[in-house]
């Protein structure tokens, strides 16, 4: 992938970049795989917003992606390399030997007319799908499960790869892109190589409405608010938070951990992304 600046013939487009699309073959999608998307605008079952910001943007359809790949020993074919708008990562459409089609994250190095196969005896090479066990130590890899037969969940956005550290028991050593050391059950699945479209983070959006095509509305700041709708809001002038940063609802919003750690997956964390 690479990065393409756009002629400023606007304020908008001055600052702009898009990807030059070179790695796709078609523009196409396979109806087969394509489900209708519907969009909900950050609210929930009820109607009410939980997710702020959020409405309008293009209509999609969802592609419904391969993260199991439990096909395992039937050899498929890359027929193309797609664009997906749902994600940020490339998508690649193989034609298994039995006649099927599926999707799967297309990672770097593959290309069309490329042969994938998934399963214990399949060769260590970009794209084969095998379990953790008999990967070799030092092997990128990503589209990795969490639990065996549940599909692929960790390392699946652009550019991203895991890397296996070590095998001790039932577990193996896996250090993730945010450097995160974990365990997970040697029989899980994981894919080799790095996914695609690695410069999709240099992107400039260069225009407000670029962002609402998305289906992001625009942000409003707490301290340009009235003191009745933000605890930042109110005061003569330019004021700040006068105080701890807080949500709209009164929460810390800095510093302080809001989350619960309740996951029984947390106690496979070797070394934490961030120092506590």
């Amino acid at each position: 992938m690479a990065i393409r600046t756009i002629n400023p013939t606007s304020p908008g487009q001055r600052g702009m970049t898009k990807s030059d699309y070179s790695e796709i073959t078609t523009s196409t999608p396979e109806k087969s795989l394509l489900k209708p998307l519907k969009k909900h605008a950050g609210r929930n079952n009820t109607g009410r917003i939980t997710c702020r910001h959020k409405g309008g943007g293009v209509k999609q359809h969802y592609r419904v992606i391969d993260f199991k790949r439990e096909k395992f020993g039937v050899p498929g074919t890359v027929m193309t390399i797609e664009y997906d708008p749902n994600r940020n990562v490339r998508i690649s459409l193989v034609n298994y030997a039995d006649g099927e089609k599926r999707y799967i994250l297309s990672p770097e190095g593959l290309t069309v007319g490329s042969t994938i196969i998934s399963g214990t005896e399949a060769p260590i090479q970009v794209g084969n799908s095998l379990p953790l066990d008999v990967i070799p130590l030092g092997t990128m890899i990503h589209n990795i499960e969490l639990e065996p037969g549940r599909g692929g969940k960790m390392v699946r956005a652009a550019g991203n790869a895991a890397q296996l550290m070590a095998k001790e028991g039932n577990y193996v050593t896996v250090k993730l892109p945010s450097g995160e050391m974990r365990m997970v059950r040697k029989e899980c699945m994981a894919t080799i190589g790095v996914l695609g479209n690695h410069e999709f983070k240099n992107v400039k959006i260069g225009k407000a409405g670029r962002k609402r095509y998305m289906g992001v509305r625009p942000t409003v700041r707490g301290v340009t608010m009235n003191p009745c709708d933000h605890p930042h809001g109110g005061g003569e002038g330019k004021t700040g938070p006068g105080g701890n940063p807080k949500t709209p609802w009164g929460r810390p919003a800095l510093g302080q951990k809001t989350r619960k750690s309740t996951k029984a997956s947390n106690k496979l964390i070797v070394r934490r992304r961030k120092s506590r």
